[in-house]
């Protein structure tokens, strides 16, 4: 008998990482449909700047040139959920910019008004994340960022055993 565990040939870890994104996509789709959020509600996400299908102003790619958190709160237009991803309107600066996030880009949805977060990994070969940059996208001072206490927190690790 070994202690190790064989190869799976069922995708369990992508799988489950596309299931959870699509909570972010439910989520993001119930305020679109509505047009606003919900009591306290608003969300942190955090996307790879680079990764296949998102689209960011020039300034902003230069700026977070690997990953980069924006703010859904107060100042967002034009909404646009699909299956594979949303597009939303910002302001960074005052100045206003369109961005569009495939849900595969998604690596972090922070809900701070219940405390309720999810970490995504694109790789399971990929490093650990350095620390980035906020986004400065025009939210009111003295909102807070990540959880503090952890609670309702799911972090999704898919680092493989060999």
């Amino acid at each position: 008998m070994t202690d190790e565990t064989p190869e799976s040939l069922i995708p369990y870890d992508e799988i489950v990482q596309d299931a959870l994104r699509a909570v972010v996509g439910r989520v993001l789709g119930e305020v679109e449909q509505t047009g606003g959020l919900p009591g306290d509600h608003h969300f942190y996400i955090t996307f790879k700047t680079r990764a296949p299908g998102v689209s960011i102003p020039k300034h902003l790619l230069e700026r977070f040139p690997d990953e980069m958190t924006i703010v859904i709160q107060h100042r967002f237009w034009d909404l646009k959920v699909e299956d594979d991803g949303f597009s939303v309107g910002l302001s960074f600066g005052g100045v206003p910019a369109t961005l569009r996030v495939p849900f595969a880009a998604v690596t972090q949805f922070h809900d701070p008004a219940v405390e309720f977060a999810l970490t995504f990994h694109a790789d399971a070969n990929e490093a650990p994340r350095e620390e980035h940059e906020r986004a400065e996208n025009d939210v009111p001072a003295g909102e807070a960022g990540a959880a503090e206490d952890g609670s309702n927190v799911v972090n999704v690790d898919f680092t493989r055993k060999k």
